[in-house]
C-alpha cells in the first residue's frame, strides 16, 4: 500500500494532476553527441527551464549535482539509466549506466531508460527495461520508458504500426509512461495511445523548421489523446526556452490554440 501511495506521489512530482499532461526536457544529449549548444552550463539551462514551467527534467546521474537544483520553483527529477555514444560503432545498443536505487540516493522522481526496437541487440535492451521496471516497482519509482523503432528491419520508424508496437511493448513491460515519435497526424496517433493504456508523450527529434510547427506538433499529439512530451533540442536550443516553454504550457495543460500560444513569443 505504501509503495502504491509513494508512486502516486512521485508521478503527481512529473505529471500535472490536474491536467494529467506533462512537459519533461531532456537534457541527457551530452553523452550521446557530446556538449552541443544549450546544455553546456546545464544549470544555467535548467533555470530556463524552471521560470518556462516544465514538469520535469531528465538527466544522467553526473550532472543531477550541477543541474537539477536552480534559481526559483523546484521541478520534477528523473534520472536517466541507459546509454550509448554516436561515438560508437553501435549507437543504437544502450547500456545500463544507473540503476534505480542510485537514482533513488540521487532524489530522482522517476526514472527513464532507452529502448530500440529492431536494433542487433534489442534483447539486452528489453531485459534491462524488464529488469528496470521491477526494481522500480519494489520502491514506488515510475519508469518512463522511450521506445523506438530503429534497427535494419525498420524502414520507417515513423510508421504509425511501428510506434503503435514501441508503445505497446513499453506499457506491456511495465513502463508507466511510454515516450515514442509522433506519427505525423491526430488520427494516427490516436491508434497509438489507444493501444499503449499509460500516458503516451511525444519525442521532439531533430529540430524543427519553425516555432509554430512544434507547436502543432504538439498541439496535435494532445488532441489525439497524448499526454504531452519530452522534448529537447527544439526547446533549450530555442532563442528563448522560457517564453517557448510557456507557451507550450498553454497548449499542453491550457488547452489553448497554437495561434494563441504563439501570441507570446513574439515570433
Amino acid at each position: 500500500m505504501s509503495i502504491q501511495i509513494g508512486k502516486t506521489i512521485r508521478i503527481e512530482r512529473i505529471i500535472n494532476r490536474d491536467t494529467g499532461r506533462t512537459i519533461i526536457a531532456p537534457l541527457d544529449h551530452g553523452v550521446t553527441v557530446g556538449p552541443i549548444e544549450g546544455i553546456v552550463d546545464m544549470r544555467d539551462t535548467v533555470t530556463r527551464i524552471v521560470e518556462g514551467g516544465a514538469n520535469a527534467v531528465l538527466m544522467h546521474k553526473g550532472v543531477v549535482p550541477a543541474g537539477h537544483r536552480a534559481r526559483g520553483r523546484d521541478i520534477g527529477l528523473i534520472v536517466h539509466l541507459s546509454a550509448s555514444t554516436n561515438l560508437s560503432p553501435y549507437p543504437g545498443a544502450k547500456t545500463l549506466v544507473c540503476d534505480v536505487e542510485e537514482a533513488i540516493q540521487l532524489g530522482a522522481d522517476a526514472v527513464s531508460l532507452h529502448v530500440n526496437l529492431g536494433d542487433e541487440a534489442e534483447r539486452h535492451m528489453l531485459a534491462d527495461l524488464g529488469h528496470t521496471t521491477r526494481e522500480a516497482s519494489r520502491w514506488g519509482i515510475p519508469v518512463l520508458a522511450m521506445v523506438y523503432g530503429r534497427g535494419p528491419k525498420i524502414k520507417d520508424e515513423f510508421d504509425p504500426d511501428v510506434v503503435a508496437h514501441c508503445a505497446r511493448v513499453g506499457m506491456e513491460l511495465g513502463a508507466d509512461v511510454v515516450k515514442v515519435p509522433y506519427t505525423g497526424s491526430p488520427e494516427t496517433f490516436a491508434r497509438v495511445v489507444a493501444g499503449a493504456r499509460v500516458p503516451v508523450v511525444i519525442a521532439g527529434g531533430p529540430k524543427t523548421a519553425t516555432t509554430r510547427d512544434f507547436l502543432r506538433m504538439v498541439s496535435d499529439s494532445v488532441q489525439a489523446g497524448g499526454s504531452g512530451l519530452s522534448v529537447g533540442r527544439n526547446i533549450f536550443q530555442h532563442k528563448d526556452p522560457t517564453r517557448l516553454l510557456q507557451a507550450l504550457g498553454k497548449i499542453v495543460h491550457n488547452g489553448r490554440s497554437v495561434d494563441e500560444a504563439m501570441e507570446g513569443l513574439g515570433e
